[in-house]
């Protein structure tokens, strides 16, 4: 077999099923089939939505989505979760942002802004759309979640959200799945033991179940990371350090001051965590996920549960090297 390839085809007979046409006058041939036998850039191939599917990362990192998608739903049902379909269209803003998706039904394709119906202060008249109000793609399903975890206790949501911010890097997507339990009777410690164990069970998941695509990743796509086995084996093996938002701070400053460490932004207290300082602390500090507790209230959204300070609030983030923040949660 070729490098990369586990087996090797011996052919004993074929059947032409058809041709494919190709070259600039249609002769028979793969002159212009779009997708060489290489790697391509992952801005080619999406202009080839038709054919990515058939490249090496682009089935590898689906079947990575699958096995986590599965190993989620396996984590949250052993735990008694019930698992709950929350809207994906809605007239709330959960996050109050205001950088949503509208939907609507006033702007068939070729309308004209004149068609628009707008009330007596010139402004869009939503009761004439298909809702009768504003409608727009959820930011989260964490407001129809916790009504349920009112009655069936224990729930969680998995699905996509949408987000309008207008930023063009890698942690700000369009559209992406988000994960929301909500556990009653619970403590932040309670919050922070979940979150541990389910970054550690899908990390074991992959490890267990995606050997062949994650040597892809680590070892032949270029792109890819060096040691990316061994660091989700850190986090199946590793007791995830703490800290205070307030001593975390407080440690940054010292590595700066000490000439240990250089940042774009200064960590101050009552700002919120860059992700220079986030994996500064998993990475060169602890050397291991690192979660990060009771945030100062200004930064942290309003229903969180003020700590007795009355200067933080009972939160926290799980932060992992390479990445920075990955999940956030609070006490109510």
């Amino acid at each position: 077999p070729a490098k990369g390839q586990t087996i090797e085809v011996h052919v004993t007979s074929a059947i032409v099923l058809g041709p494919v046409y190709g070259g600039d006058n249609g002769e028979v041939g793969g002159k212009n089939y779009p997708m060489a036998k290489k790697q391509h850039t992952l801005e080619f191939l999406r202009e080839k939505a038709h054919l990515r599917p058939r490249s090496k990362v682009f089935s590898s990192a689906m079947r990575m989505r699958h096995a986590m998608a599965f190993a989620t739903h396996k984590f949250f049902n052993e735990r008694g979760f019930v698992y709950v379909h929350t809207p994906l269209i809605t007239a709330a803003d959960c996050e109050g942002a205001g950088e949503q998706f509208a939907v609507t039904s006033l702007l068939p394709e070729h309308a004209k802004a004149a068609s628009l119906p707008v009330d007596k202060q010139g402004c869009v008249d939503f009761s004439k759309d298909f809702f009768g109000r504003r409608c727009c793609l959820t930011v989260s399903g964490q407001l129809n979640v916790e009504t349920h975890a009112c009655a069936l206790s224990d729930v969680y949501t998995f699905g996509p959200t949408f987000r309008a911010e207008n930023s063009h890097t890698a942690r700000h997507l369009a559209e992406f799945w988000m994960i929301e339990p909500e556990i009653c009777f619970a403590q932040l410690a309670d919050d922070m033991a979940l979150a541990e164990d389910y970054v550690r069970y899908c990390a074991a998941y992959a490890l267990q179940h995606c050997g062949d695509d994650l040597q892809y990743f680590e070892m032949d796509y270029p792109q890819g990371e060096k040691g990316l086995r061994a660091r989700l084996q850190n986090v199946v093996d590793s007791d995830f350090a703490q800290i205070t938002y307030t001593d975390a701070v407080a440690l940054l400053q010292k590595e700066i001051a000490e000439g240990r460490a250089t940042f774009t932004a200064y960590p101050s207290w009552g700002d919120d965590l860059g992700s220079e300082h986030e994996r500064y602390i998993t990475e060169q500090i602890y050397k291991k996920p690192t979660i990060v507790i009771n945030y100062p209230k200004g930064i942290k959204a309003f229903y969180m549960k003020l700590n007795d300070d009355n200067e933080t609030v009972a939160a926290m983030d799980i932060l992992v090297p390479k990445i920075g923040e990955l999940i956030g949660g609070a006490q109510r």
